[in-house]
């Protein structure tokens, strides 16, 4: 933080913190810049992976001072402690050690190392809140510590100053800043960074649509690519973190003398079969690879496919093993640059007693029970009231997501030439039936006896109802996307389904087709939370895909229309999650099954745009690019009227994920009033 004029940076932030407005301040991709009124300073940032590059216009002062509250509570947790040595009268160096969580159970060093283009005039810092003596100090370090710089500035002087981070050490830290920007032009870092971001951000280029509905996709597609943060060094060192030690390891590294890959780190992995999985195996697929490796090291190192990976450790955040469904799309979808032998073996692990599902939400015990895999596995369903410890112990939801993640397993199998355990696999898919109470037409949790819970609640003004995780029954009824017809069964066939679910939407339009975040349960229909996002796509199965056509539509425009700073993603946007999501329904394509069937197919709706056009990777997929086209498209016109794909007719609602990855155009006529188009007799 910089600063003029008498120090404040002991007393705390919301004594040193600074007023500004939004009317001089700008951002975009690669770069933000405000004015810190308080102090007359105008700070500018840009950045490259681990770098951060600074620049202060300072007004003429004696105490210009740049601080480091690198001892300062950060978001969910303490810090521990925290060191700074002044290096030369150019550059600082330290870090901080960041405080275990509920989440992350071992504390984690960031250290960095900065750098300034012209001498400080001194170094010092503070310690519980208490100045130290500027003479005396070269290095400072505590629980509650922070150190800053000075300089005497000229009126309009501006001081550049790089910031290089790391989890593994302060040599990493300096080697990172060395080699990603050697120099001191701030804006070339600033080009290259808004260059990188449109590189990637146009793998996706849409035409039509209205200016807010354009700026709303690339803030969404933006934010699908956000909030996953590369935890490897240039030099391929990597924090370890999953037995009971601190380790430094490396990945391997190439002809070139880089890391083969990146090592990503990711809390929010639950619920990506219907958002990131489906979009970054179309536009991303390098990432999505990485994705792969990273787990598959994690395995490697520590013994499981992780459930989300925060600060090296295994977090046991949510419930089941979402990795399933995301290594079935991976390698169905012909992205397998990774060790596939060795993730299929992790996830199989993970689909028995011992694996990651027997750990409820942040329960770290080796011992876990709270998953309740061994009821799963014996009774073909999780009962309430389980032991183990942890959140989230709720066994209907458990019991319908394992019966989805041990159908991916299945086809991940089958794709492998294991035909047992498909065959095992396909037979557990069907679990989910075990919980329908037929009498009721919902999913109703049991007790251990195997008697239906009494008091059973279909929504409820909660976090959560009994048996379902951040959700309730009438969401999680329609949680088996891999077994549709399996489903409408139960119900009686497609139209009574259909009934059904068209109900619950009419229920939830007057509040937007969202819970508010904190009750989760008091809504028939959440698009703010992961477990009922592929809802209004499943009349395409239902035999009555214009019911999707106007409730993705209606959805896309009242829910995750805003561009407003809180209008736009309702509350949980959980690292890009509901961003991808906003993305796929604006070009009309989805997966219901996520991506993982062996034979990965694409649903249509109605596209926002007139064309999309994505730039498909040459190393994955042998097309150039993949197009929609929509004639007659308006706010109006939602529902499709007939389609083709490469110039020929196509009656059904889906095509074939090899369709897409050779490349070709996918037309769409739209109008203003419902067809029988894409009804599969």
């Amino acid at each position: 933080m910089p600063t003029t004029g008498g120090f404040k940076g002991h007393l705390g932030m919301e004594e040193y913190k600074s007023s500004f407005t939004h009317s001089s301040e700008q951002a975009k991709p690669g770069f933000h810049k405000v004015v810190l009124q308080d102090y007359d300073i105008t700070a500018e940032l840009t950045s490259t992976c681990r770098v951060g590059f600074h620049r202060y216009t300072f007004p003429a002062s004696s105490q210009s001072t740049i601080l480091f509250d690198i001892g300062a509570h950060l978001g969910h947790g303490s810090v521990d402690s925290c060191y700074a040595v002044r290096v030369s009268d150019r550059e600082i160096a330290g870090f901080s050690l960041m405080g275990a969580t509920g989440r992350r159970p071992k504390p984690t060093y960031v250290y960095f190392v900065a750098r300034f283009d012209k001498p400080f005039s001194s170094f010092s810092g503070w310690k519980d809140n208490k100045l130290l003596d500027d003479h005396s100090v070269s290095q400072i370090s505590g629980e509650n510590a922070g150190a800053y710089v000075r300089f005497r500035t000229t009126d309009q002087e501006k001081i550049l100053m790089k910031v290089g981070i790391s989890y593994t050490s302060i040599e990493g830290a300096r080697n990172n800043l060395t080699s990603e920007i050697p120099h001191w032009n701030f804006d070339k870092v600033k080009e290259s960074s808004f260059q990188e971001w449109n590189n990637m951000l146009s793998r996706i280029k849409v035409k039509g649509g209205t200016r807010k509905e354009r700026v709303k996709f690339y803030t969404d597609l933006w934010h699908a690519l956000q909030g996953r943060r590369i935890v490897n060094d240039v030099d391929g060192k990597y924090c370890d973190m999953t037995g009971p030690n601190r380790q430094v390891k490396r990945i391997p590294l190439n002809d070139e003398g880089r890391p083969e890959y990146n090592h990503y780190q990711f809390d929010a992995l639950w619920g990506t079969h219907w958002s990131l999985n489906i979009l970054w195996s179309m536009v991303y697929p390098e990432i999505m690879n990485d994705f792969c490796r990273s787990m598959v090291t994690m395995y490697k190192d520590g013994g499981l496919i992780p459930r989300g990976p925060s600060g090296g450790n295994y977090t046991y955040v949510m419930i089941g093993d979402p990795a399933a469904s995301f290594f079935a799309c991976a390698y169905n979808k012909g992205i397998r640059d990774y060790d596939v032998e060795a993730a299929y073996e992790g996830l199989r692990k993970n689909a028995f007693p011992g694996g990651i599902r027997s750990h409820a939400g942040y329960e770290h015990s080796d011992s876990a029970k709270g998953g309740g895999m061994r009821y799963y596995v014996d009774r073909g369903y999780v009962p309430e009231g389980i032991e183990g410890s942890g959140y989230h112990k709720d066994g209907a939801s458990m019991t319908l997501e394992y019966a989805y993640q041990d159908w991916c397993l299945a086809q991940m199998a089958k794709s492998m030439g294991k035909s047992d355990d498909y065959e095992l696999f396909m037979r557990r898919s069907t679990n989910y039936r075990n919980l329908f109470n037929l009498e009721e037409g919902f999913i109703h949790p049991k007790n251990k006896d195997g008697t239906w819970i009494e008091d059973f609640e279909i929504i409820a003004n909660k976090f959560n109802t009994t048996g379902f995780c951040e959700s309730n029954s009438a969401i999680y009824t329609n949680y088996a996307p891999h077994d549709m017809d399996g489903l409408m069964g139960l119900f009686g066939g497609q139209e009574a389904y259909s009934t059904f679910l068209n109900r619950l939407f009419l229920k939830a339009e007057p509040n937007r087709f969202v819970a508010p975040h904190g009750s989760h349960a008091s809504s028939y229909i959440d698009y703010e939370n992961q477990p009922g996002t592929a809802m209004a796509h499943l009349f395409n199965y239902a035999g009555q895909p214009w019911l999707t056509q106007k409730w993705v539509r209606k959805i896309k425009q009242v829910t995750f229309g805003d561009t407003t700073a809180y209008g736009g993603y309702n509350g949980d946007e959980d690292q890009g999650q509901m961003g991808a999501l906003g993305v796929l329904m604006s070009i009309g394509l989805f997966e219901v099954q996520g991506g993982a069937a062996e034979e990965p197919r694409y649903e249509i709706t109605s596209p926002v745009f007139d064309q999309v056009t994505i730039q498909l990777n040459k190393n994955y997929y042998p097309g150039e690019t993949f197009t929609i086209q929509t004639t007659g498209n308006s706010s109006n016109n939602m529902y499709i009227q007939s389609a083709q794909l490469d110039g020929k007719p196509l009656k059904r609602f889906w095509f074939l994920h090899k369709d897409f990855a050779d490349g070709g155009t996918l037309s769409i006529e739209l109008g203003s009033e419902p067809t029988n188009w894409g009804v599969v007799e």
